[in-house]
């Protein structure tokens, strides 16, 4: 393992849980987009994650105790729509997007949900950030110890 491969590995973890805020960001700014340019209703984003750029599987990195795995990082491995959740109903006959009956489709956007996930990818980036901090602090002691 280089002396830079943890950098590369935090850095990554690091954009990886930007992207995420991001998406749920957008989650939350489209929670009442009743029409979007299909005509449907907005559809809540989910990110997924993957091991960069892997070849060996992850029991078996863990139970190997040489560096000699390639896995070196995560990555976004797509944003999928939720299609799990049905959007809210509600009885407004008068919003331009009403159905015959006088109900509006809401996005399948649940504002605790995303403000959970959003917590839980600060706190995962945060984790990034420290990790990434006491990789350049081991570094640095390294480059004192050899003068």
């Amino acid at each position: 393992m280089g002396m830079f491969t943890s950098f590369d590995i935090n850095a990554s973890g690091l954009t990886a849980q930007q992207y995420r805020m991001d998406i749920i960001s957008e989650n939350i700014a489209n929670a009442n987009t009743t029409r979007t340019e299909d005509g449907t209703p907005y559809r809540r984003k989910v990110v997924t994650f993957a091991e960069k750029d892997s070849q060996t599987p992850f029991s078996r990195v863990l139970n190997d105790a040489s560096d000699r795995y390639s896995g070196k990082g995560v990555k976004v491995s797509g944003v999928y729509e939720d299609d799990n959740a049905e959007g809210n109903k509600v009885y407004d006959p008068s919003h331009p997007d009403a159905d015959d009956d006088g109900y509006v489709t809401y996005p399948n956007v649940n504002i605790v949900t995303e403000m959970t996930n959003l917590i839980d990818a600060s706190r995962a980036f945060e984790a990034n950030a420290t990790a990434f901090t006491a990789s350049k602090s081991i570094a640095l002691k390294g480059l004192e110890m050899s003068n």
